[in-house]
């Protein structure tokens, strides 16, 4: 099974984060196979963003979560009502 390691892509240089792997050979090459996993969005980015998304989730948890969408049992039965159970079809 093939190993995977985490890097970071530096022109056309590979800086490793994380283990890096053992045994490398020197005198020949290695094949590998890079994906690019954040759409080149920099590490920076990606912290603001995660909290531009967080700090409207902790206003609302403040506030006592969504009150308008009443109790969820009661919906489903009201969903529910005048369905037969599958299988039991009428």
């Amino acid at each position: 099974m093939p190993a995977n390691y985490r890097a970071v892509l530096h022109g056309n240089r590979l800086e490793w984060r994380g283990e890096e792997p053992e045994k490398l050979p020197t005198d020949r090459e290695v094949e590998i196979v890079v994906t690019i996993l954040d759409d080149l969005e920099s590490p920076v980015d990606a912290k603001a963003r995660g909290a531009a998304i967080v700090e409207p989730l902790r206003k609302l948890a403040a506030a006592g979560g969504p009150k308008g969408f009443g109790d969820p049992a009661e919906w489903e039965r009201e969903v529910r009502r005048g369905r037969a159970p599958p299988g039991r079809e009428p």
